[in-house]
């Protein structure tokens, strides 16, 4: 198996991790890493990495695109329903237009308290094993980036449902909107479901199941960097420079873009030699590799 990346499907009940495992032994490789992890009841696009694409992980676009069902009337102690239910409060007087009124606290730069189940780190521990522990722990707050949120359905009742489209920044807990939301309502909210529709430059669309894998291994083809990496601004070499920056040359040239960004490094006869960055050598710039992709001698 070749390096690239693959845009999975995952399903319910699986750990992104499980992912990683169970790909690994149908690939029949170990290096294998994913883009972002997706709750265990999620689904949706979990894009992986495979071989030498796992150190183009960092490179990767970080916006996120969800559908998610939030529950309003119910908390649990996960902000959703894989939980236990801390409170119920009856739900049938919201209107759509009362929901709707209080998504625009959820949109642009917000603060934001991570779920108590999730996998960051405070203190040096995972929150989910600290939440299991029973220790308290006072989650920090971060800012996140919310670009958009659309309303797709409403259902009213004694428990009510809203179905939103959401459009993220990396790091946003679709769980903390649900019950944020919840919370100015004024009964509570959990995450009913949540479908990842975009992750990384990966789409729905073209996700494959591991179904599709298993019965169809001839569908296995591994997504090319220059694919997802499209969003980096790109910088040209000739075939020369390219063959020696391959080699791991520092190229004097003038910057493109701001020092020390990342940048996507192609020649006339390669679509994608490596990820490259302007930095200041004996006070010239020079374009340095960071990651090489390519081979050092390449075809014209």
């Amino acid at each position: 198996m070749s390096d690239g990346f693959l845009n999975l499907h995952k399903p319910a009940g699986w750990t992104s991790h499980d992912c990683v495992a169970k790909l690994r032994r149908l690939l029949k490789t170990k290096k294998i890493g994913h883009a972002g992890t997706l709750d265990p009841a999620a689904t949706g696009v979990l894009p992986m990495a495979v071989g030498r694409a796992t150190r183009l992980l960092q490179y990767l676009p970080s916006d996120k695109a969800y559908r998610a069902v939030i529950q309003l009337g119910v908390t649990t102690d996960t902000d959703d329903l894989d939980g236990q239910v801390l409170h119920q409060t009856a739900a049938d007087h919201l209107t759509q237009t009362d929901v709707v009124s209080q998504l625009v606290n959820f949109q642009g730069d917000i603060r934001q308290i991570p779920p108590m189940y999730s996998a960051i780190h405070v203190n040096g521990q995972r929150l989910y094993d600290l939440a299991r522990q029973g220790d308290d722990v006072d989650v920090p707050s971060r800012m996140v980036t919310v670009h958009d949120i659309d309303v797709v359905n409403w259902q009213s009742g004694k428990v009510a449902h809203i179905t939103l489209d959401i459009t993220c920044g990396g790091g946003t807990y679709i769980r903390s909107i649900a019950r944020d939301l919840g919370h100015r309502l004024g009964v509570g909210g959990t995450l009913a479901s949540l479908l990842r529709t975009r992750s990384s430059g990966f789409t729905l669309e073209t996700s494959l199941t591991f179904d599709t894998l298993l019965e169809q291994p001839e569908a296995i083809e591994l997504v090319t960097p220059e694919i997802p990496l499209e969003h980096l601004p790109q910088v040209l070499l000739s075939h020369e420079a390219g063959c020696r920056w391959c080699l791991g040359q520092q190229l004097p040239s003038e910057p493109t873009v701001a020092l020390e960004q990342p940048v996507r490094v192609v020649s006339s006869t390669c679509l994608f030699l490596g990820i490259g960055m302007f930095t200041i050598k004996n006070d010239r710039s020079h374009l340095v590799p960071k990651m090489v992709w390519a081979a050092p001698t390449l075809d014209r």
